[in-house]
């Protein structure tokens, strides 16, 4: 589905795909688009620090990524298993016996990354390395059979991924990347070793350089976690209940940046999700955890949220629901176009778009 109607013709070639990580993370390019005036200007991510002001706050995910694909057999034949969700109790598909997980089973391809496959079927045993196993019990939901809640025989699945697993990859890039190539400068361990199937990857670009720089400025950092579940670039289905917590420090900077005329910037769509499933209608943050199935759209709007810096998404995303509702159509017409017309680069290894109010 084309979720922006003035996005519906634009093409994005695929070599403004980014293959691999920037020499350097902080060496991609920044797109800034400014709502009020219009404007859209090109800059090198290196000028974050001389584009925001003192009093703003930027709120990052600081949520580690798992290297959450695993090989496996079913019916004889490989697959590859995508780990995305815990269901844990409190979650709409949580059960009372043992843990289950949202999985997708995917089959490998000859370039060394997965196509999808049919989901299923329904009691079908996934064999693991380590003699472990992992019984598909049902689709997640009634939207499709892609995403499947599955039983691992292992008790504790998030070491498990860390003994035998690689970051989730898509056809997309050229190679396998260590698992350091998904974590950002923001990412802190959880206590229970549970992350993010994909990067929150709004956050790679960011340098402890660059964060000096900002806080030196006056520009304060506030820290959500949200674990995001998978994604798979070649679907755009809204995002499925994810865990987020949002600490009372959070809550507090947010709206007293609110009540004192500075710019609440989420980086990343992640952010957004987390800091609106705090808020209510007039924007005030509170403390918040737990499972969040919100969808931002603009009819719904955003309220705890002035700008995003995020990646550029594909025009038939559902991302770019929430970008709007952020922007504006007509804004974030004019970033895309601009940003095929420079070449920048697309997916989590690419360059980066901010928007502001």
């Amino acid at each position: 589905m084309t979720v922006v109607a003035g996005l519906r013709g634009l093409r994005v070639p695929p070599e403004l795909s980014a293959r691999a990580p920037a020499e350097r993370r902080d060496g991609v390019r920044l797109l800034v688009g400014r709502a009020a005036a219009g404007e859209v200007s090109h800059h090198a991510f290196l000028e974050l620090p001389t584009l925001l002001r003192a009093g703003d706050v930027l709120v990052v995910n600081t949520s580690r990524t798992l290297p959450a694909a695993v090989d496996g057999r079913l019916a004889g034949e490989a697959v590859t298993v995508h780990f995305s969700t815990r269901q844990d109790p409190g979650h709409p598909e949580a059960d009372a016996v043992g843990q289950r997980w949202a999985v997708e089973v995917r089959t490998p391809d000859d370039r060394g990354t997965t196509v999808p496959r049919a989901g299923g079927p329904a009691g079908a045993v996934v064999g693991l390395p380590g003699g472990e196993r992992l019984v598909l019990e049902e689709p997640l939901s009634p939207r499709g059979d892609r995403m499947w809640l599955a039983r691992p025989s292992m008790a504790d699945t998030a070491a498990y991924l860390h003994r035998h697993g690689r970051p989730i990859r898509y056809a997309y890039t050229e190679r396998d990347q260590p698992l350091a190539a998904y974590q950002t400068v923001f990412s802190v361990p959880s206590p229970d070793g549970l992350g993010s199937a994909e990067m929150p990857s709004a956050g790679r670009p960011f340098t402890a350089g660059i964060v000096t720089s900002l806080v030196s400025r006056g520009v304060q950092i506030a820290p959500i976690v949200l674990h995001t579940g998978v994604a798979s670039a070649e679907t755009h289905e809204p995002p499925y209940p994810e865990w987020f917590e949002v600490p009372p420090s959070t809550a507090w900077q947010v709206n007293a940046a609110r009540g004192g005329g500075g710019r609440v910037v989420a980086v990343g769509t992640t952010a957004v999700r987390a800091l609106e499933s705090a808020a209510d209608d007039r924007g005030t943050v509170g403390a918040a955890r737990g499972w969040t199935d919100l969808v931002l759209t603009p009819e719904r709007g955003v309220h705890a949220v002035d700008g995003l810096l995020t990646g550029l998404h594909e025009p038939e995303a559902s991302h770019l629901l929430m970008l709007e509702a952020v922007a504006g159509a007509p804004l974030l017409e004019r970033v895309y176009a601009e940003a095929v017309r420079g070449g920048y680069l697309w997916h989590e290894f690419g360059d980066v778009n901010l928007l502001l109010p």
